[in-house]
Formats: structure tokens, sequence, C-alpha cells
């Protein structure tokens, strides 16, 4: 991106109020964190967020899962059952322009921290609660990615076709929800900018999960389908899938019939696009093993890295299955600059973590800091209550 002055942080002057805990809620706050926002992470005193204790892998400070959504925080530990630390938590909610929480419904309603009591002394309040399954039939059930998954048919379309159902290798469902509950926030900020008004949003696991499913979902709805699992095979494309070539599988997507002929001549058979079987792309789906046959015997050939430089330069998308270490890697090598370098509180490097990934332009300088240790900030934040 061209270089510019550094601007002001998108989010300078917001204050969160974090009641959240482990993946969805942290995710949120940390995202709102890098954009500027001064975001201050209530914890349980003594052992604070569970992640803590989510290891291994273990950094040299830390549990590497409580560090990777935690950045750019500050912590304060607040025993929500003593009335002096309950009501320095109140303290904290009326004073923030946002509140992110997830613990189960009711549970903040019954201590005064629920939105109506937030809201009446801080009618611009963003309340944002996030849950497992809703506030209504599901209120009382534990929201864990790993059961919406299965509950919400991801798992049932991921997998091989003749294995088990299958959990996508992170919490996606999390992720999603974290990502989706930034969403809403970013759109009540600007609303309350216009209106003056404050807003109450629930996220749920299940609905962001629903949410993400897309064509799959689309294909249930609107045809009566009943998506399955294929594997590494795209429900509607092909080839669109790993394809093993001399030492080693291979991913190719042609999303058209123009790519397909390049891949054909790239592999050295150009009849195969005028084969009727392959002609177009729903011929090319209704013919997968024949049309898996002819490339696999073409990509035989050649090792899959050289394959990815001769198909990627003509335009066909291709990519060898890399673990993350290579990923970030070839994020490098293009420029990316996929991690930053976080620092504690006095000055020392904490390692490196993956970046926000969006780029701004003006830039603007994005805070660095290491998660917080435990009550790292407590002293001063309850002085800055009490005061």
């Amino acid at each position: 991106m061209t270089a510019a002055p550094a601007s002001t942080a998108p989010l300078d002057g917001i204050l969160v109020a974090d009641f959240s805990r482990v993946l969805a809620g942290p995710l949120a706050s940390m995202t709102l964190a890098d954009l500027g926002a001064r975001v201050v992470k209530v914890e349980r005193p003594g052992t604070g967020d569970d992640t803590r204790a989510w290891g291994p892998p273990w950094s040299p400070h830390a549990a590497t899962y409580f560090e990777g959504v935690n950045r750019n925080k500050e912590s304060v530990a607040l025993d929500l059952k003593d009335p002096a630390d309950l009501d320095r938590a109140k303290r904290l909610a009326q004073r923030a322009d946002v509140v992110i929480e997830n613990f189960l419904p009711g549970t903040l309603d019954r201590v005064g921290l629920g939105y109506d009591d937030v809201a009446r002394e801080n009618p611009g309040v963003v309340y944002v609660s996030i849950t497992g399954f809703g506030s209504a039939g599901g209120a009382q059930l534990p929201g864990y990615d790993f059961v919406v998954q299965a509950i919400g048919g991801l798992m049932h379309i991921t997998g091989a076709p003749d294995g088990d159902p299958m959990k996508v290798g992170v919490a996606v469902v999390d992720v999603l929800t974290g990502k989706d509950a930034v969403i809403g926030v970013l759109a009540a900020l600007r609303r309350r900018e216009a209106t003056g008004e404050g807003s109450r949003i629930e996220v749920s696991l299940l609905s962001s999960l629903q949410g993400a499913l897309a064509n799959q979902a689309a294909a249930h709805l609107g045809a009566g389908a009943s998506p399955t699992r294929m594997g590494n095979m795209h429900p509607s494309i092909a080839p669109y899938e790993l394809l093993q070539c001399a030492d080693g599988p291979l991913a190719i997507a042609c999303g058209n019939d123009a790519q397909f002929r390049k891949l054909t001549e790239a592999l050295g058979i150009p009849g195969a696009a005028q084969d009727e079987r392959f002609r177009t792309n729903a011929d090319r789906v209704a013919h997968r093993p024949a049309l898996r046959d002819a490339l696999e015997t073409a990509l035989a050939a050649a090792t899959a890295a050289e394959w990815q430089e001769r198909l990627t330069a003509i335009g066909v998308p291709a990519g060898q299955a890399s673990d993350i270490a290579s990923g970030l890697e070839f994020a490098e090598r293009l420029g990316l600059e996929p991690t930053i370098e976080v620092h504690g509180a006095d000055g020392a490097s904490h390692g490196r973590q993956v970046r926000h990934p969006v780029l701004w332009d003006p830039p603007f300088e994005a805070p660095r800091r290491a998660a917080p240790a435990l009550d790292e900030q407590g002293d001063a934040i309850r002085s800055w209550l009490d005061s």
C-alpha cells in the first residue's frame, strides 16, 4: 500500500469492558484492541481466563492459546461475589462504550450487570452477549465449538466420504462468532454516532456457524439437496480438490472452463478439454473419477512444487498442501507481513503473533502489547474505578 503518515487508530477513545473468556469473546475484544480501543479484561482472581491453563504448548510467558487472543488488553481481577469488586465491575460497565460477555444467559442479570442494569446508567452502551445456542430455548446449553460443529451440521459435511464426521482443525465456529460480534459492534457504534442510541447485540455460536454454511445451506434450502462429506472435493466444481503428483498432493481449483483448458494444455492432455465427459463443469462434476484418473496420470510426471509453479504462472489456481509454518513463510514472501512482534510492559520481546489481517491506508500505529499477566494492571484499574 502507498506509504502515508500514520493516522489515529480507528477505535481510539473507545473503552471496552471485556467480561468474556476462552475464544469467541476474547477474539472479538482483541480485534477491537488491535484497532485502537482500550480493552479492560475482567478475570477471576487466582485463576483468570480458563485458557491461561490450556497448555501445552507454552511460550516462555504463558499458554500460547491465551496469548493468541488476548494481546493489547489490560487485566484486572475482580470477584463478582465480593460487593466491593462487583461495584467496581458495575462502574467499569457504566463507563464503557462496549461491554462484551459470554456467561450463560441470565448470569450477569442476577448480579446487576445485565443489559438493562448497565443501560439504565449508560444508555449509549453497546452491549454484546455471546452465547452457544441463544437466550431462548438454548439458554442453558453450554456452548462449546466442538459440540456446535457437530449439532450445526459442519461435521456432517467435513471429512472423508467413508469416514466419521470430522471437526475442522481450528475452533472455527468460535472464530466466526468472534468476527460476527465485531461486525455487530462496529455497526452499533456507527448507529450510536448517528442517533446517540446504544444497542443490545446477541450472537450465538450456532447462528454464526449456520450463517457461514453459505452454498451448502443454500443447497438444502433452495434445492432440497442434502450435502454430505466429500473429502477435499467441491460439491459443485471439478476439478477442485487435492490431486496426487509425483511426490505428494496438490490443490487444484478450476473455477471455469477456460482455466480447465489451460490446465489440460499444461499437463500435455489438451484433448481432455474436448472430451464429452469433461467439456463443461457440469460434465466434469458428473464424471469425477474418470477426470481424477486422467489428471493424476499426467500430474505424476512432476513434483507438486513444480506443478504449482507452472500452473500458477498460467493462471490456474494451484497450491501445495503445506503446514502452518510454510503458509506463514509464503505470506512473508508475498510481502503480506503476516506476523507482528509483541512486547511486555518492560519492553522485552514476547515473540511473534499473527497480526490483524486488515491493512490500512493511511496506516495507524497499531498497539503491539503482549497478553497481560493476570491482574497485571489491576492496581491502576481499581484506583481509577474507585475515583
